[in-house]
């Protein structure tokens, strides 16, 4: 572990060192940290922004869409100059001014099944901002066969839903233990769903708060659980399910 924080680093991160549960030494585990966002919308924009700013030494993104007019509404670090542009380098980047001391890693690619294990090798913590279902449950089995820690994140309309997984202790549930049934993408379609801007950052900023806590040990997590949030109402609630029989995550 790094020795001693420099100056900098003691001015830079000082409100959160204060903190009794982070501290020098709490510090020093998320300057150490090795994070991977896929993704890089609603939801990654604000994930990056606010991991970035805790800290966080090593964050990798991967995404292979480019800046549209249509995602500035929601998608916090672009703005309209960056329309056209790759959005994992926009972010590089943005990250890049707004803490030098963070080093960043872009994959302008696709996840798949070829390349996801060269992907997420390097990386402690697996953050999901992506837009559709198929990935969600790739990111689901590569963790669980590589023993990562994953948080899972969903936006539509007024809605958003958190999970948080642990795949070092297998006795706990994963993603295809909560869906009964694929669920179709069409829920996760903003073009045809549509979604309240402030809803990506609620729930990117939820999901980067977990991180950080799996990075420092502390509090209560939802692992095991699904955070449901309806800003529409201002209802939040968290709904605990059980390991399935004969799921992926049993073998």
């Amino acid at each position: 572990m790094k020795k001693n924080l420099t100056k900098k680093e003691i001015e830079r991160y000082s409100r959160q060192i204060v903190l009794k549960d982070v501290g020098a030494r709490g510090q020093k585990q998320i300057i150490k940290s090795k994070v991977l966002i896929i993704g890089s919308g609603g939801l990654g924009c604000p994930i990056a922004d606010s991991l970035s700013r805790a800290g966080v030494g090593n964050i990798g993104i991967a995404d292979f869409d480019k800046v549209q007019l249509s995602n500035i509404h929601r998608q916090s670090i672009f703005n309209t100059n960056d329309i056209g542009k790759y959005k994992t380098l926009v972010i590089k980047n943005r990250i890049n001014l707004i803490n030098p001391l963070v080093k960043v890693k872009i994959f302008n690619k696709k996840i798949v099944e070829k390349n996801i294990k060269n992907i997420i090798k390097d990386f402690d913590i697996i953050v999901d901002g992506s837009d559709n279902f198929k990935t969600k449950f790739l990111l689901n089995k590569y963790s669980i066969k590589y023993k990562k820690n994953l948080i899972i994140g969903a936006i539509s309309k007024f809605d958003g839903h958190i999970f948080s997984f642990n795949f070092k202790n297998m006795k706990e549930p994963c993603l295809k233990c909560f869906y009964q049934n694929n669920p179709s993408d069409d829920i996760l379609n903003c073009e045809q769903e549509g979604i309240l801007g402030p809803i990506a950052g609620v729930v990117g900023n939820i999901q980067a708060n977990e991180v950080l806590k799996k990075i420092l040990k502390i509090g209560k997590g939802i692992t095991g659980s699904i955070l449901i949030i309806n800003l529409l109402n201002l209802s939040f609630r968290k709904v605990i399910f059980k390991k399935k029989r004969e799921c992926i995550c049993q073998s």
